[in-house]
Formats: structure tokens, sequence, C-alpha cells
């Protein structure tokens, strides 16, 4: 599933198509562009849902071009949406110039636009450089998946590719996105964490200049 929407309580979300969505007045608009990503968390639903049901977010025909992604907007008004949210199974920024594409034509179509980036923090150590100055005028919100308050417990939930070193560059990616954004959050997920830990996360937050959400666990 390329572009969708989300219904249901908090924590019980299902994913729609946006072409089965129905009126999209005041809702969020999610895109998902990859399945890659460099990480392989022990809570994603990557890992506890069947990719090839037909309720998924998983891309099963390879990632759509930018001209695939933008066709689909075109029979849509989103000037009455909430937000355009980058996200979905895969990490985002795996495609940033992509990603970046997509938004510079909406937003020249659309300037009042709100667009989130759902990320896992490790662009920078991705590309090999610091990729936030792309990130200016292009979302009003990063969203960070912070997970755990050491380094040692980010890599054994994430088990990142990056090795030990991803924490120290998932903070540092935070800490350099809030020269180029006005809304910096790092979020971690309630249940994977007992509550002393989360607030652990809270004054790394706090010692950053970001702000932590605890995100509801999703069955």
């Amino acid at each position: 599933m390329v572009v969708y929407t989300v219904t249901g309580n908090v924590g019980e979300a299902s994913y729609l198509d946006i072409a089965n969505s129905g009126d999209i007045t005041g809702k969020n608009i999610y895109v998902n562009m990859t399945n890659r990503c460099p990480c392989s968390c022990v809570f994603c639903l990557r890992q506890t849902k069947k990719m090839m049901e037909g309720n998924t977010l998983w891309l099963k025909g390879g990632e759509p071009s930018v001209e695939n992604v933008l066709g689909i907007f075109e029979k849509y008004d989103l000037s009455v949406i909430n937000e355009l949210v980058f996200c979905g199974y895969g990490e985002p920024l795996e495609r940033l110039h992509d990603v970046c594409k997509v938004i510079d034509f909406l937003r020249g179509k659309y300037p009042k636009l709100k667009v989130r980036l759902n990320t896992n923090g490790l662009a920078n150590l991705i590309h090999g450089e610091d990729i936030t100055p792309q990130l200016e005028g292009r979302f009003d919100t990063v969203s960070i998946s912070m997970n755990a308050p050491t380094a040692e417990e980010f890599l054994e939930l994430t088990r990142s590719r990056f090795g030990i070193k991803s924490f120290d560059a998932l903070k540092e990616f935070a800490a350099l996105a809030k020269f180029h954004v006005p809304n910096v959050v790092m979020t971690v997920v309630e249940k994977v964490m007992p509550e002393e830990k989360i607030e652990q996360c809270r004054k790394i937050c706090e010692t950053l200049g970001v702000t932590l959400r605890v995100r509801p666990f999703e069955n």
C-alpha cells in the first residue's frame, strides 16, 4: 500500500488504501515509498504481522516511482486534509531525494500543506552526511523513534545494521534537525519499556531540547 489512511481506536489501527477511505477531510494521509530500513526492531509490525496479507502497508510490487505517487495524489484535494505523513514499514529517508521531489511538487500546489516525517533518525548514517538541511521548508514536524535510553538497549531493540553508534547518531540527528524543522519530537512505545526508562528518555529529550511523546503499543 502506497498512500493510506488509518481508522479505528488508538492502538487498534486499521490501514485503508486512500481509494477506499471515503471523505479525507480532516484526516491524516500517510505515504509509504519503501520497504527498506536499516533496523529490524523487535516490536515493529513488520516483525509481528504477516506481510503478504491484504490489509498491510507492505509494498508488494516494489518501490513506487515519484510519478506514481504524484499520480495517486492528483485524484484528491489535499487542501482539506489534516496532515501528510511520510512513514510506512520502511525508513522514508532511504529515498530522501524522491521524498523531497514529492513534497516540493505538493507544496507548490498546496502551500499550506502540513507535512510530517516519521523516521528512525539514522538518515545521516544511511547517506554518510548531514541531510537535515534538506528537511528545511519541507517538513513541519519530524518524529524520531527513540525506543531506548541507552546505546546498548537501543541496539538490542532495533538491531540496527550500523551497530552501537546508532544511538548517538539518532540524538545528533534530532539536535541538528531542530535548526531546520519547527517541531522535532522523539517517541517511545508504551509497554516496550518500564516507566523509569521512559523517564530517562524524557531527560535525554530535555537535554536535546526536543519533546518526548509516548506512543501506544499497536496490537
